[in-house]
């Protein structure tokens, strides 16, 4: 059974793959893409309305687009071949993990706004399942494939028990052209497998299609059982550092993926360089920023599963380990914990006092246990 899968998803693929070679998208037309005017009126908006995921303040119009939704993981890969990406800037989470290699990827969750391109989209792996579980009642998750050799590290296997194949779960194996479609100028001259792009409202509409706006198809609310993580406010200006620096490695092997996020007072906010450069979005040609770095250790292994062409991982990412929380120019020692797949991370002060994000984007860093942090 598990073979005929393996089979149909190939099958599906190269079809998928000969039809985007011949009808190269840059943006398929009929989707429902945000415009600038509508964004520009957006802007005007009071801000009274807060965003499940990061606490960050919108408006009323807004809140009524992200209400006839649920939240939406998408992988976005990091090798050097990708950048620019596209997309990042408007995630509400972003969960970066190595992935292969010392190679990073990033789990970018997106509710309260939208993309109208994200990519490059690459493969899943079982630790970003975990992340993702943690957003409420099947979480759409869109991906190329993934790690489906059998043993620990099989995240298509693990997509099946879960009762995600085919319903929460778009793979581009098989939801493929024009929801999914490849790219060949936007990054030219990069190998095939970093041309793979889609946009969050035909992800989103795909969800809706498949019964899953924001109830499921036997009406069940995706946050029925969804908690929040607590926010607060920016903290006031006159008591901001004027500056701090955080700085910090995955493997030692990858200087290409060291990260420095750099503090600006003025915008409470950090701005993200990737491999010494500035980190920039391919989409609006501007450097990344987060409001909170959440840095969490987690014991890295091998999955050791007979795997021909790469590497594996595993991460302990159930139960708990240190952790740091860098927002507002401060850093914070911190304890993460999680209980099981389908709850969320948390972070946990030294009192056992759930610590607040500052309202904002949010990036976690996850680090293999005993790396260092630099933090000036």
């Amino acid at each position: 059974m598990r073979k005929k899968y393996i089979t149909t998803f190939l099958v599906l693929y190269v079809i998928s793959f000969i039809v985007g070679y011949v009808v190269i998208r840059k943006s398929p037309s009929g989707s429902t893409m945000s415009t600038s005017s509508n964004t520009n009126s957006q802007a005007k908006e009071p801000k009274t309305e807060e965003c499940l995921l990061n606490g960050e303040m919108y408006g009323k119009s807004n809140r009524a687009a992200w209400e006839k939704r649920r939240p939406l993981g998408i992988m976005i890969e990091n090798s050097t071949e990708a950048r620019p990406q596209s997309g990042l800037r408007s995630a509400d989470v972003v969960f970066e993990v190595v992935a292969e290699g010392g190679i990073t990827r990033f789990l970018s969750v997106f509710y309260c706004q939208d993309a109208e391109i994200v990519g490059p989209v690459r493969s899943a792996r079982v630790y970003f399942l975990d992340f993702l579980g943690g957003f409420g009642n099947y979480p759409l998750y869109a991906h190329v494939g993934g790690a489906n050799t059998p043993g620990p590290a099989d995240a298509l296997g693990q997509i099946e028990e879960m009762d995600w194949a085919g319903y929460n779960d778009l793979n581009q194996f098989s939801v493929g052209f024009p929801v999914f479609w490849r790219d060949y100028d936007r990054l030219p001259g990069v190998a095939v497998e970093h041309t793979m792009y889609s946009s969050t409202a035909l992800l989103w509409e795909t969800g809706s299609q498949r019964g899953l706006a924001a109830t499921d198809k036997e009406g069940v609310m995706w946050s029925d059982e969804f908690t929040p993580w607590v926010f607060k406010d920016d903290q006031e200006r006159q008591k901001r550092p004027k500056e701090q620096s955080v700085t910090f490695g995955f493997w030692e092997k990858g200087p290409a993926f060291n990260v420095r996020w750099t503090y600006n007072q003025q915008t409470n906010k950090y701005m993200r360089e990737n491999g010494g450069e500035k980190h920039i979005d391919k989409v609006t040609g501007k450097q990344l920023y987060t409001k909170n770095i959440a840095i969490v250790f987690m014991d890295e292994s091998d999955a050791q599963d007979g795997y021909d062409k790469g590497q594996h991982l595993l991460y302990d990412s159930l139960g708990s380990g240190k952790a740091m929380l860098i927002h507002d120019g401060i850093a914070t020692s911190a304890t993460w914990k999680k209980k099981d797949r389908f709850t969320q991370i948390r972070l946990y002060d030294e009192s056992g006092q759930e610590l607040a994000f500052t309202r904002g984007s949010i990036w976690f860093e996850v680090l293999p246990t005993g790396n260092q942090v630099k933090i000036e």
